[in-house]
C-alpha cells in the first residue's frame, strides 16, 4: 500500500506541475499576445516589404509600439508555417498578435479605389494608376504590350489599347502591373459578353476591327442615342472606301504619338499630318484602337444602327447633338446653318 501511495503522490505532484506549467504558459501567452497597454487606437497603414522576414516584421511592429514582444511574434511564425504576405494593410488597433498575424497571412490588403474613365488611352490609364499608387505607369505599359499577354487574349494588335475596360476598380497598393492588366482585360470580356453574347464567335480580325470603331465612336459621340448611328456612318464609309475623317484620330496623333497638349481646335495642317492614324488622308481603319471604349460605344460598334448616312456634324454644342446627312451638299448646308445660328465646335 505504501508503494501505491508514493506513486499516487508522485502522479499528483506531476499533474500539479503540469497544471502550474500550463497556467504559467497560458498566462504568458495571454500577456504577450495582448496589445501593449499604451497601444495606439485606430486604423494604421502597415506595409510588409518585399522579401521581409517574419522576424524583421516583428521587430518593426515592436519598435512602433504595436506589439509587446517580437520574440513571441517569431514564436508564432515558427509554430504556424504560413508566410505573411507582401503588401500594404489597413490594420485596426489595438488588437492581439494572433489577430494581427491572421490578417498579414491572409493577404487581405488595403484596397485602393481607382477610376479609369471611358475614352482614355493606355498612357493616360497608366498615369492614373501610378497616381493612385497601384502600379508604376511604365510597368503597366510594358504589361500592355507583352506578346504573351496579347496572345493570351487573342489580340491582333501591338498592344492592349482598347481592350482594357474603363471602370472603377479596387486594387491593393503596389499591385503587380500584369495582374492589373489581366483584371481590366477580363472585365472587358465580361462586359462585351453582356453587350453581345455572340462576340466570341467572331474571328480575331473582326473583333479587332469592331473595337477600333468603338474606340473612335467613344471619342466622337456626346449623346448616347447617337452612338449607334455614328458607328453606322463609319461602317458605311468603310464599305465604299471613303475616308472616315475622324477628328478623334488626329487628336490621338497629336497627343499620344507626338506627345503634345490636346488641341483646342484642329486646323488643316493637323488633318494633313502624315501618319497611319490620320483617317483624313488614309482610307480605312487606323492601325489600332485610339481609346478605351465603354458600354455605349461598344454596343454601337457591335450593333450599329443601319442607315444610308455618310456624314454627321455637330450642330448643338451645349446638347452635344449632331446632324446626320446622306450627301456632302446637305452636310455643308448643315454647317452653314450651324455657323449662322451662332454655334461653334
Amino acid at each position: 500500500m505504501g508503494v501505491f501511495r508514493r506513486i499516487a503522490g508522485i502522479l499528483c505532484l506531476l499533474v500539479g506541475l503540469v497544471i502550474v506549467l500550463l497556467a504559467i504558459t497560458l498566462a504568458a501567452v495571454l500577456h504577450f499576445n495582448a496589445p501593449p497597454a499604451d497601444s495606439v487606437s485606430g486604423e494604421i497603414l502597415f506595409e510588409v516589404r518585399e522579401g521581409e522576414s517574419a522576424l524583421a516584421v516583428g521587430k518593426r511592429l515592436e519598435e512602433e509600439g504595436l506589439i509587446k514582444n517580437r520574440n513571441f511574434w517569431y514564436l508564432l511564425a515558427r509554430i504556424d508555417k504560413e508566410y505573411i504576405k507582401t503588401g500594404t494593410y489597413l490594420l485596426e488597433f489595438p488588437q492581439s498578435q494572433l489577430a494581427l498575424r491572421s490578417v498579414l497571412v491572409s493577404g487581405r490588403q488595403l484596397q485602393l479605389r481607382v477610376t479609369i474613365p471611358e475614352g482614355v488611352t493606355l498612357k493616360k490609364a497608366g498615369h492614373i494608376l501610378e497616381e493612385a499608387e497601384i502600379c508604376p505607369a511604365g510597368d503597366f505599359l510594358d504589361a500592355s504590350v507583352d506578346p504573351a499577354m496579347l496572345e493570351a487574349y487573342g489580340i491582333k494588335g501591338p498592344s492592349m489599347e482598347g481592350f482594357l475596360y474603363p471602370e472603377t476598380y479596387f486594387f491593393p497598393k503596389g499591385y503587380p502591373a500584369d495582374k492589373v492588366v489581366q483584371v481590366m482585360a477580363d472585365t472587358f470580356r465580361q462586359r462585351l459578353e453582356a453587350i453581345d453574347p455572340k462576340w466570341a464567335g467572331l474571328n480575331a480580325d473582326e473583333i479587332y476591327r469592331r473595337v477600333i470603331i468603338a474606340s473612335i465612336v467613344e471619342r466622337e459621340y456626346r449623346v448616347d442615342e447617337e452612338a449607334a448611328l455614328m458607328a453606322g456612318v463609319f461602317y458605311n464609309r468603310l464599305k465604299i472606301g471613303m475616308a472616315l475623317q475622324s477628328c478623334a484620330t488626329v487628336e490621338y496623333i497629336i497627343t499620344e504619338i507626338q506627345g503634345k497638349p490636346h488641341p483646342e481646335v484642329l486646323y488643316t495642317r493637323d488633318t494633313e499630318i502624315r501618319d497611319p492614324y490620320n483617317t483624313y488622308i488614309r482610307p480605312g481603319l487606323p492601325p489600332g484602337p485610339i481609346s478605351a471604349p465603354g458600354e455605349t460605344a461598344l454596343r454601337a460598334a457591335f450593333s450599329p444602327e443601319a442607315s444610308d448616312y455618310l456624314y454627321f456634324r455637330l450642330v448643338d454644342a451645349s446638347a452635344g447633338r449632331h446632324y446626320f446627312s446622306r450627301t456632302l451638299d446637305d452636310h455643308i448646308k448643315a454647317g452653314r446653318l450651324y455657323v449662322k445660328g451662332g454655334g461653334g465646335r
